[in-house]
């Protein structure tokens, strides 16, 4: 207890306790402050439970500390207040009620700390350190936390449907809790989960989309996506995940599981990076495969074009999470450029293929590669053998291009406003033709990746770009791109 109170108040300015003080709220430390302190895990922010008002406890500390960073939320009787520390955030202690189309609380009234503890998502949860008051120095646990701590489960309070009924946020909360401490979900918890898993739907997306990627950046995603599927919530949000379970067979030929592969692949990722939307693309990377499954009988399965449909599938996903544009889009490139890297050997492979891997692949070149890597998943020994050796030597061939020519962050060496001046063109179309053929001339090996070669490239073939018209500019864009793509279309991946 002595630890538990040291460790707080080493955290915690003392103007917070002198003004509860001054203003006789008793004043209580809750949560997971208390929790990660009890099982020696590292916390942030603290929150606070007041029994009498927490606005004007927080007004009035802020002014005291002088946060620059205060937020108040009068309507549910909540506030945070900025420190150097972290943040502290208030609440008024409270008992709530929920209507059936909203996770939002009404009716809030104020109640002493042992009813605001019932409220609470989950026993280890449920606890209070008194810091004013007459509980002052107390560990309050009437729902037996600690306990729970020591089992290493994670358990509601209250009944398990009511808790997740009125608040379905607290099933995701449920899984990222027992993925990321290493604890159980309590068998009535978890049924109560199950039981009400089709609530989610009234949660907003970003709020998922938070819990959600916290699972992913946390100790052990692959326990958090298992825990999602076994309780029927992934179905709830992220369903193409389910439509990879399964293995097909017909005669000798089958193909393994591509959901037990995508957590293995997820998992080799986690094993060398911390990089949240790489671990996503890891999972999600074979999500094109159930839509591009064929079976032919002299090739057995084969899931031609699956990066490409797995890199559309990935902007849908990424809307629906609320990802944002810039994230979305790079993990559909991740996506749609996992396979190139193992298949560009050194035999018959050009350094162009290289190149112009290195240049789609623009600054995450390391994070595809970490992909690459992670997706060699076979049982076969001979086979790891061969493809890591292929990888390899890619790795090694990139090192020699990046050497020679400078790839890596690719940009064509003259600009479009230059383009444009030395040309006498209005920005459009033409600019990014003249920009195209020149970055193609660099990734070929036509020319030096310099100035002065790009340069002198642009003035050699301004006046035919100019000259040809939109449409055929267009398709040789197109064909360009194809180009690229081409070198993994008939390329079957290891089982």
């Amino acid at each position: 207890m002595k630890d538990l109170k040291t460790k707080l108040l080493n955290r915690i300015p003392i103007e917070v306790i002198e003004t509860a003080e001054k203003l006789e709220f008793e004043l209580y430390a809750v949560g997971g402050c208390i929790r990660n302190i009890l099982i020696d895990r590292q916390f942030d922010d603290i929150d606070f439970a007041v029994v009498g008002d927490a606005v004007t406890l927080a007004q009035n500390i802020s002014t005291r500390i002088q946060s620059k960073k205060v937020a108040v939320y009068r309507r549910f009787g909540t506030a945070l207040v900025g420190t150097k520390m972290g943040d502290l955030e208030f609440a008024t202690s409270r008992s709530e009620s929920y209507q059936s189309d909203s996770r939002k609380p009404v009716d809030l009234l104020p109640v002493d700390i042992e009813d605001d503890l019932c409220r609470r998502d989950f026993t280890v949860n449920a606890l209070a350190f008194g810091l004013t008051g007459k509980k002052r120095d107390q560990l309050l646990d009437i729902f037996s936390g600690q306990d729970d701590l020591e089992a290493r489960i994670i358990r509601t309070p209250l009944d398990p449907d009511t808790t997740f009924s009125d608040d379905p946020l607290r099933m995701l909360r449920a899984v990222r809790f027992a993925a990321d401490l290493g604890f159980e979900i309590a068998a009535e918890t978890f049924e109560g989960i199950r039981n009400n898993a089709g609530r989610l739907s009234i949660i907003a997306g970003e709020r998922i989309r938070d819990e959600f990627m916290k699972m992913i950046s946390g100790s052990d995603p692959v326990k958090a996506m298992r825990l999602l599927i076994d309780t029927n919530l992934m179905k709830e949000f992220l369903p193409e995940i389910l439509d990879m379970q399964g293995v097909d067979q017909i005669g000798k030929y089958h193909h393994k599981d591509v959901l037990k592969h995508s957590l293995r692949v997820m998992q080799n990722v986690i094993d060398t990076s911390t990089d949240p939307i790489l671990r996503l693309s890891a999972l999600l990377h074979d999500v094109g495969k159930p839509a591009t499954k064929r079976f032919f009988k002299d090739l057995g399965w084969t899931f031609h074009g699956h990066e490409m449909v797995g890199a559309k599938l990935s902007w849908k996903i990424g809307r629906r999470l609320k990802l944002g544009k810039e994230k979305t889009a790079r993990m559909s490139k991740l996506i749609s450029l996992h396979m190139r890297p193992v298949n560009l050997t050194s035999e018959g492979v050009s350094d162009s293929a290289i190149r112009r891997l290195m240049f789609d692949c623009e600054n995450d070149i390391d994070a595809q590669l970490t992909l690459c890597r992670a997706d060699i998943t076979t049982a076969n020994p001979k086979l790891v053998d061969h493809y890591l050796a292929n990888f390899k030597e890619v790795q090694h061939r990139m090192g020699n291009v990046e050497a020679r020519d400078k790839m890596r962050n690719f940009n064509s060496p003259v600009r479009g406003s230059e383009i444009i001046e030395i040309c006498q063109i209005k920005p459009g179309p033409i600019v990014g033709a003249i920009k195209g053929r020149i970055e193609d001339a660099i990734l070929d090996g036509i020319i030096a990746n310099d100035y002065e070669s790009a340069k002198e490239y642009m003035l050699k073939i301004k006046d035919d770009v100019i000259s040809t018209n939109i449409e055929t500019l267009e398709e040789e864009r197109r064909l360009r791109i194809q180009e690229r793509r081409k070198i993994t279309s008939n390329y079957k991946f290891p089982e």
